[in-house]
């Protein structure tokens, strides 16, 4: 089976590969990392204390961890911790965010070679996988070489888990090498059980992203944010995160709405991908509006829409508005994540479709801290704010929801320090 894998996967990298390396290196003048990838540029551990090798995919899933890395530091400074990535972008965002780690690494391929040469330097004591990264040849040198494995903020989505029953032989090839799963969700845990989990493997612990711990903003520097962002003191501000193309229509036919109720509105618009956004400033409901971009904004100019094309400051403005429309939620892509501006006691807004996030909704929603909006007529009362203390009641519910649906954390680091006791034992 293992043969077969390799052989698949090797045939996919001579094919992607050099398609990669023109994406990456000729077309965006980014660095490449294959020696890193390729596992001839290794991390190399100091000895003498236990090594936790911690791997995440991408952005999300290294803003999940950033708690737990910080816990663990706390706990156990004597743990050698290593921090190995995906892609580009959670490269990047690790390096920035996740302070408390020994080492940022990209993971190797998951070609045997490439895995063994890893795992013999860093000799890791435990690895830890967030949410669903299984890596077929990493999961096994794992277990070949008695490093327990931890799955955190587990998760199976109803395509995934429709895929791995279909194919059973690929569930056991999978899942069986993992000592121990930490899973967002009941639901989560009864997927796994029906692909052949043990239940003595699975946790329900809950959301490592609920455990978010952003900058508390004091009025003054509230008040700072918003004069450098430009926003009047009587503006009412909607902010509209992580935005996909196909929604920009109905979001900005919404706003005009709103306007026309109350004419000092504005709206931050912060695009999923950037770079795949443009033309709607000068044509269809865009057309008309001052709209300036966050890398050149002159605060002084007065503007109808900022559109946030910089990375890692969406926080900052859930922040310095005052009711969060969550994007991905209008199209059929399962939305994004609602936290940060529950985080901030915002009023919490999103579309029908909210796959991604269900559990979470579906708790905000019925707490009262959030609404799902269908149509553009929903979404502009608000963007209106047309019942201004029912809003205010929302963003302060949303807070109260968020606080009840902490502790993944604390869960985690303990099925950490049990697992090391048992390997130990």
């Amino acid at each position: 089976m293992y043969a077969i894998y390799s052989a698949l996967l090797a045939l996919a990298l001579s094919v992607l590969l050099p398609l990669y390396c023109v994406r990456l290196r000729i077309r965006r003048k980014e660095p490449l990392h294959l020696k890193e990838r390729l596992a001839f540029v290794r991390p190399v551990p100091r000895g003498g204390r236990p090594f936790i090798w911690i791997h995440a995919v991408s952005v999300g899933e290294v803003l999940s961890l950033q708690n737990l890395v910080q816990e663990i530091r706390k706990a156990h400074p004597g743990w050698e911790i290593g921090f190995s990535v995906l892609t580009q972008s959670g490269y990047a965002l690790a390096r920035d965010r996740i302070r408390d780690v020994d080492h940022v690494f990209f993971v190797p391929f998951d070609l045997g070679w490439c895995v063994r040469r890893v795992f013999s330097r860093l000799q890791p004591a435990l690895l830890v996988l967030a949410e669903s990264e299984y890596w077929p040849r990493l999961l096994r040198e794992a277990g070949r070489r008695g490093c327990p494995v931890l799955v955190v903020n587990g998760r199976v989505s109803a395509r995934t888990f429709g895929r791995l029953r279909r194919f059973s032989w690929a569930a056991d090839f999978l899942l069986a090498k993992v000592a121990r799963f930490l899973v967002q969700t009941p639901l989560d845990g009864e997927r796994l059980e029906k692909l052949g989990v043990p239940s003595s493997k699975i946790q329900t612990a809950g959301n490592l992203k609920c455990d978010t711990r952003l900058p508390e903003l004091p009025p003054a520097e509230l008040a700072a944010v918003k004069t450098g962002l430009g926003i009047p003191p009587d503006a009412k501000v909607v902010v509209a995160g992580s935005v996909h193309p196909g929604e920009e229509d109905l979001l900005l036919e919404a706003f005009r709405a709103a306007r026309l109720r109350r004419p000092a509105v504005r709206m931050i618009l912060a695009p999923r991908h950037p770079e795949k956004f443009g033309g709607f400033e000068t044509s269809g409901p865009g057309a008309g509006l001052v709209i300036q971009k966050k890398t050149v904004l002159d605060a002084s100019r007065p503007w109808d829409i900022l559109l946030l094309d910089t990375i890692g400051e969406l926080a900052r403005m859930y922040a310095a508005g005052d009711v969060a429309f969550i994007g991905g939620s209008l199209i059929p892509w399962g939305g994004q994540n609602l936290l940060e501006p529950a985080f901030y006691g915002k009023p919490v807004v999103f579309g029908p479709h909210m796959k991604n996030f269900a559990v979470l909704a579906e708790a905000f929603e019925q707490g009262g801290g959030a609404k799902t909006v269908r149509t553009s007529d929903e979404i502009a009362a608000f963007f209106a704010f047309d019942d201004p203390a029912g809003m205010e009641e929302m963003g302060r519910r949303s807070k109260e929801i968020l606080r009840s649906l902490q502790g993944a954390t604390r869960r985690s680091l303990a099925a950490m320090e049990s697992l090391l006791e048992e390997r130990d034992a």
